[in-house]
């Protein structure tokens, strides 16, 4: 299958290290994604807790500095994403945990130089109304979103897939969302391997929700491996992509079905960088 760097765009990458290069401890990502050819790499929350030790992250800004990488963007704190956990931002009783993990997240990011954040939405729980949750999360993504204002930066939204509680499946639901807070800095992730195991139309959603992405991520499927281990066609999506007029980075968000070097082929040396 045709990968996504066959000279039909120039979007610049960036390595997610949270999914990459996961064969290394935590601090030692950065300087393998600069070794590989990175010059911009991206995080999940990077610590188990909402309010990590000052210590921790200290040691995580620094390997990213000494690394000579630009973090280009951060997940806020999503709850234990190990046991299924998909973000607090509409998790009613949890609010205090968000603001402690904005706070955190903002502090990072000023170091750093990041500009975008990922507020992963909230699966739906027991005992609460759907409709309380959208009401917080409105309340949640506003707060986050005058917190990201501060520092010139943008908050994203992201449909998932293998979440079945999870609400936001399609581009159109985030859309949704988005249209409801009616706020110029929070904006659509669009992960084109969530959106196609969901069943998504990729060249749809890039035709009619292209001006209101924030960013981009990357896998191919069925699988999440590397790029031409599936059956999207990347290249293309991404040209289309750049074409509808989004200029900003492509998120490489694979599991590598081996170590994280040898699954790189499909991306030129020279294309790493930025």
């Amino acid at each position: 299958m045709t990968g996504p760097d066959g000279g039909r765009h120039s979007l610049p990458y960036t390595a997610n290290l949270s999914i990459l290069f996961t064969e290394l401890p935590l601090l030692e990502r950065a300087p393998a994604a600069r070794a590989a050819g990175f010059t911009d790499v991206e995080f999940w929350w990077p610590f188990d807790a909402a309010d990590p030790r000052p210590e921790e992250v200290e040691a995580f800004v620094r390997s990213i500095e000494r690394a000579g990488v630009r973090l280009t963007g951060l997940n806020l704190f999503a709850g234990d994403m190990a046991a299924g956990e998909r973000g607090l931002v509409s998790w009613v009783g949890r609010e205090a945990e968000f603001a402690v993990g904005l706070t955190s997240a903002l502090g990072i990011a000023e170091r750093l130089g990041c500009r975008s954040f990922n507020a992963l939405y909230g699966n739906r729980i027991e005992g609460v109304a759907p409709s309380e949750q959208d009401e917080l999360a409105l309340v949640q993504l506003a707060a986050a979103a005058e917190a990201a204002a501060g520092i010139g930066a943008q908050v994203v939204l992201e449909p998932l897939s293998g979440a079945p509680s999870h609400p936001l499946k399609t581009a159109a639901d985030a859309v949704a969302v988005l249209d409801e807070l009616g706020l110029a800095n929070v904006r659509l992730l669009a992960d084109l391997y969530h959106l196609a195991v969901n069943g998504e139309d990729l060249d749809a959603v890039i035709s009619e929700h292209t001006p209101r992405v924030g960013h981009v991520q990357i896998a191919d499927a069925p699988g999440r491996h590397q790029p031409g281990t599936g059956e999207l066609d990347l290249g293309r999506h991404l040209e289309k992509l750049q074409l509808a007029g989004y200029a900003g980075h492509v998120g490489i968000e694979y599991r590598p079905d081996g170590p994280t070097a040898g699954s790189l082929a499909w991306l030129p040396f020279e294309r790493r960088g930025n």
